[in-house]
């Protein structure tokens, strides 16, 4: 649809603009996507798409992660607000009342028509075009208005016929800023679009196309089905993807899109229905056609919430889904018989050779199927010794015995197995079972009991941090300290009293082993050539206490991390990325790595990616750190100006309850410091600038540390802002003007210790 001018109100905005007193110079309006419709498409095709978000019209560049897709902005649209609509209705009614009111003033005769009044207010056919869209959005009571996906972006997309299948990421570039990512699948399959009204009248798009794609949009109350022809014996796999496509919503409970599926024949009567696939939202359904003719598939939210971002994909076909992989990791260097489990699968074994890839602790390999298919799967490499689990042992008298440390690979075969392992041990004993964290839909329990029968641990569920999108976290920990007389025995049961092949385990039973999970957030920036941003490092470590030192991997020159050392037991440490001079043709693409400090309870060096990550919301409540694909860094615009300040120093020590002064350095000809303070960024709390004082070599900056919320030996980042506060002289247009404030931009962090003690009171 074409924009439409709204004068009055842009005159309205530019005059607060002028004439309002800001405290600093406004930063650039981020934009935001809140899903992309539709959700994907097939290899050799161009198609068009609508980006849902808001701050999105200046929409300059599109990034879509990967080669072999591209994306072109073809025009951005936004319905009439309530305000808007408002306000035009008033000019119409204000223009009415004063013609009639000079009419009659006049003494003349005659009747104003509703052309003439438009023509005076200046309302244009679109004007009244939009404002009748308005009016029927208005009166639709399925329609939740938000401004989060308010405006609307097309874009072309094109898909070379030779592109990598899976999901991609989309992020929208303005020219200050980059958006969050939302995800974009690419396959070889044809696709299919929903056309309303399908509530009950199915959409015949499919017919008998099969495999295929569907795509569609849910919204309140919504209901959208669909017919198409199978023959006789087809083994029908009918998947959803709308949980994978928007893993969180901010303002929905439970925080996503929570699809059923139902299945119908040629009477109406269901005869599959999936609410889920195990414990993950997306449902699936696997159906064997009984008889040759038309069926009818639905798809819907669970409670008949929706919106423009509940967006589906559902792939229909006679394909392989995979339900289990056995074993679900291997000790490295060595070669691992995998089997996988599921429906329409024509190769399920592969021999591989398990290797650790730089240091990343899963890799993923790829069984080729039938129609040029091949199925991906991770297996988590370990250096520990592996066994398999070994039946009978349901008891301790059949207990199979084990030499710690060891992993054993195991299912719970049926409802109410139980697996028991013996072994000899002292000192502190890791007990950990991998399951749902890899697919599994076990819910594990563990139970260890001593050689007198006594219960020494136990532990149901795990919340394992690192774990975001999981939202019941069934597997099962425990750290014991073992004591009295060996054997001891293991128990591992699933909590459900359920079981079955697919109900697979990596079991870890040792000694601590100290390791750690690095995220950072941003995973997108854009920054102007030299300037210094900010980021924030997350750490969760498992028996681990020492310190974790970031650095970038292969950097193009000109990047620099500052702050980089995240200090033993902190979670999340803000820190500075500098960028290069120049800027950069193509988004660069940056890697990071984490290495453990030597401590006390770790001399092994640990070296972990750090992954680029969004922080999302959940449910207008929960903060939940997701892992993006890339870490792309945007170099836009002119290059920054020099921040006239500098730390001399890259460590400095603040006395606790004290204030301590920092000076700073000028590194900028022609700048007075009497013009320029400082502020504290993402600093911890308790930790303040008490005051500023010019000094001719810098600036004078005094640091006070509350005692009451600052300890001893706590360490983190300073990271300043530089501002530029100045009165402008008086002119014959602005006899009176007001103070200004202005960014200047960071200065790169500089790491703190607080040293001391209290004083008295």
């Amino acid at each position: 649809m074409k924009r439409f001018q709204r004068q009055a109100i842009l005159a309205v905005v530019a005059l607060f603009v002028a004439t309002s007193q800001l405290p600093a110079q406004r930063g650039p309006q981020i934009p935001h996507v809140g899903y992309v419709y539709p959700t994907g498409g097939q290899r050799g095709t161009y198609f068009e798409v609508v980006v849902g978000g808001q701050y999105i019209k200046e929409a300059s560049e599109i990034y879509i992660s990967g080669k072999g897709v591209k994306a072109e902005v073809v025009g951005w649209y936004r319905p009439m607000t309530r305000g808007e609509h408002i306000g035009y209705s008033q000019r119409i009614r204000f223009t009415r009342e004063r013609m009639e009111e000079e009419l009659k003033q006049k003494g003349k005769t005659g009747r104003v028509t509703q052309e003439m009044v438009y023509k005076e207010a200046a309302i244009t056919e679109e004007i009244l075009k939009e404002m009748e869209i308005y009016r029927k959005r208005d009166a639709d009571p399925r329609r939740q208005p938000n401004d989060q996906i308010a405006e609307e972006l097309t874009l072309k997309i094109t898909i070379d016929a030779d592109a990598e299948m899976g999901k991609r990421e989309v992020r929208v570039i303005t020219p200050d800023a980059m958006s969050n990512p939302i995800w974009f699948q690419v396959n070889q399959w044809e696709e299919r679009y929903e056309t309303e009204p399908n509530d009950v009248k199915p959409d015949p798009t499919i017919g008998s196309t099969l495999p295929v794609v569907v795509n569609g949009q849910i919204f309140p109350g919504d209901v959208d089905r669909f017919s198409f022809t199978a023959k006789k014996g087809t083994r029908l796999v009918i998947s959803a993807d709308a949980r994978e496509l928007m893993p969180y919503l901010a303002d929905a409970v439970p925080g996503w899109f929570q699809a059923v599926l139902a299945l119908y024949d040629a009477e109406g009567n269901e005869v599959a229905y999936a609410g889920a696939f195990y414990y993950r939202q997306d449902p699936v359904i696997y159906y064997e056609m009984p008889a040759d003719g038309e069926y009818v598939f639905e798809i819907r939210d669970s409670i008949y919430r929706g919106r423009e971002d509940f967006v589906y994909r559902v792939t229909l076909g006679e394909l392989p889904f995979v339900t289990g992989i056995f074993p679900l990791g291997a000790r490295a260097n060595t070669e691992v018989d995998v089997e996988l489990q599921g429906w329409n699968l024509v190769d399920t074994h592969l021999s591989v050779r398990a290797v650790l890839n730089r240091n990343r602790p899963v890799r993923w390999y790829s069984i080729p199927q039938n129609d040029k298919v091949s199925i991906r799967f991770p297996l988590r490499i370990d250096l520990t010794s592996e066994v398999l689990d070994q039946e009978p042992n349901d008891t301790e008298e059949t207990a199979q015995e084990v030499t710690l440390p060891i992993i054993v690979n195991g299912r719970i075969d049926k409802p109410d197995d139980r697996d028991v392992f013996k072994f000899d041990g002292y000192g502190t004993l890791v007990a950990e079972v991998l399951g749902r964290r890899a697919g599994s839909p076990i819910d594990s329990a563990l139970s260890l009991v001593d050689s007198t029968g006594k219960e020494i641990g136990f532990n149901d569920d795990f919340w394992d941090k690192a774990q975001p999108l999981i939202t019941h976290h069934a597997d099962s920990r425990m750290s014991v300290v073992l004591s009295g007389k060996s054997p001891f025995y293991l128990h591992l049961t699933d909590s459900q009293r359920t079981g079955g092949e697919d109900f697979i385990y990596r079991l870890y039973i040792r000694p601590p082993v100290p390791d750690f999970v690095l995220r950072v957030v941003p995973s997108c920036i854009i920054a102007r050539p030299g300037s210094t941003v900010l980021i924030t490092a997350h750490a969760l470590t498992r028996d681990y206490d020492g310190d974790i030192e970031l650095s970038l991997v292969d950097p193009p020159p000109g990047f620099q991390l500052s702050g980089a050392v995240v200090p033993s037991g902190v979670e999340k440490m803000p820190m500075t990325l500098t960028m290069p001079p120049t800027t950069s043709d193509e988004p660069v693409l940056l890697e990071m790595d984490g290495h453990s400090v030597r401590s006390r309870r770790s001399r092994v060096k640990i070296v972990r990616p750090v992954e680029p990550s969004e922080d999302m919301m959940q449910a207008f409540l929960w903060r939940q750190i997701v892992p993006a694909e890339q870490w792309a860094i945007v170099l836009s615009g002119k290059p920054a100006r020099q921040v006239p300040l500098e730390l001399p120093v890259d460590r400095v020590e603040l006395k606790l309850g004290e204030t301590t002064l920092l000076g700073t350095q000028l590194t900028a000809k022609n700048v007075s410091t009497q013009d320029l303070t400082v502020e504290l960024r993402e600093a911890p709390a308790g930790i303040t600038v008490e005051k500023t004082s010019p000094e001719a070599a810098g600036l004078g900056v005094l640091v006070a540390t509350d005692p009451e919320k600052v300890k001893s030996g706590q360490r983190g980042n300073l990271i300043f802002e530089v501002f530029r506060e100045y009165t402008p002289a008086p002119s014959e247009a602005n006899p009176t003007p007001q103070p200004r404030r202005t960014s200047l931009g960071l200065i790169p962090a500089a790491a703190f210790e607080v040293v001391g003690r209290a004083p008295r009171k």
